[in-house]
């Protein structure tokens, strides 16, 4: 399958998406992009199911995101590090079942614990048209941000991570 095909399917598949998002997404005023309703749309993509909603949404993000003034794109990342790391009360969990039982299961369960939301988002946006060079530039702007910004790290190490598994 040749690379233009491709990206014309994940052109439609955005489109159509779109389309669908457009009659569900709250909150939308005049393309007026602010980090605040960045996170909210990473919240639902992250919960979404449906493909063609998802590349939408992802591609929405990424449009947005590339429109932000430096302010709303350092708040943007410092959501990412706050609302998007590793579910604690799972983790905590995990790891107390592994205390009481360590096992191949629980050290599984404590490994998938510890992922942080943040890479399956990365994920889920790297399905938009153009989301792995969006995705290189969003961590340009990222590492330009993290200046003496110790706790933008695990944001970071996230893209590290995302990177080194192409």
């Amino acid at each position: 399958m040749n690379a233009t095909f491709f990206g014309d399917m994940l052109q439609t598949i955005a489109d159509r998406g779109r389309a669908l998002l457009e009659r569900t997404l709250p909150g939308r005023v005049d393309g007026v992009t602010r980090s605040e309703n960045l996170v909210e749309e990473c919240e639902q993509l992250l919960t979404g199911r449906g493909e063609a909603s998802g590349v939408a949404l992802a591609r929405d993000i990424l449009l947005q995101y590339a429109a932000l003034t430096t302010g709303p794109r350092i708040a943007f990342f410092e959501a990412l590090a706050n609302r998007f790391g590793p579910d604690e009360a799972r983790l905590k969990a995990a790891i107390a079942a592994w205390q009481s039982d360590a096992n191949d299961e629980t050290i599984a369960e404590i490994h998938l614990a510890a992922e942080p939301r943040r890479q399956e988002l990365f994920r889920r946006l790297n399905l938009a048209p153009g989301g792995t060079a969006a995705l290189v530039k969003m961590r340009e702007q990222l590492i330009d941000a993290m200046d003496h910004r110790d706790d933008l790290v695990a944001v970071d190490a996230d893209f590290v991570h995302l990177f080194s598994s192409w």
